[in-house]
């Protein structure tokens, strides 16, 4: 890793409700972090888990915008969507995020970007899903590895 500091990735399931929320500091300034979420160039560089090939399909990262993605793993393609609700630079996304696998299984996620002062970022995740089943079995679909190993190739993409 090209990172000056590894930061560890915290992820919580909420008991009281259907939420994940992971938080993740980053070395670089909120701008630089939120353009990495942003811009379909990047995006695709760092999302999800090393032994992945990304392609998007579509991203229009706007209030109102949509997106659709792949991730490509020993041939098989798993495929992700929804639609971004508000989008604020360099602050805050709305979204929802929808596994093609699971098309019932949508999550309402909101990424707040935080300036922690002397060009860091806290970024704080929250997905909100319908059940408890829904967010257990969202924990158990390896995610945690997807959001671990992508947040390292982000902190590599943001040293570069």
């Amino acid at each position: 890793m090209n990172a000056t500091r590894t930061h560890e990735t915290e992820i919580v399931v909420d008991t009281d409700v259907p939420l994940v929320r992971i938080i993740r500091e980053f070395d670089a300034p909120p701008a630089k972090v939120f353009r990495a979420h942003t811009d379909p160039d990047l995006f695709v560089q760092w999302n999800g888990p090393r032994h992945t090939e990304g392609r998007i399909d579509h991203y229009d990262c706007r209030t109102g915008g949509s997106y659709r993605y792949v991730h490509l793993s020993a041939g098989v393609e798993h495929a992700f969507y929804g639609c971004f609700h508000e989008v604020r630079p360099d602050e805050l996304i709305v979204q929802t995020f929808t596994y093609e696998g699971m098309p019932d299984g949508v999550a309402l996620e909101r990424l707040v970007f935080e300036d922690l002062g002397d060009g860091r970022t806290r970024l704080t995740a929250t997905s909100l899903v319908d059940s408890f089943e829904d967010r257990d079995a969202f924990v158990a679909s390896g995610m945690e590895v997807g959001v671990r190993e992508g947040y390292e190739r982000l902190d590599d993409l943001l040293a570069g």
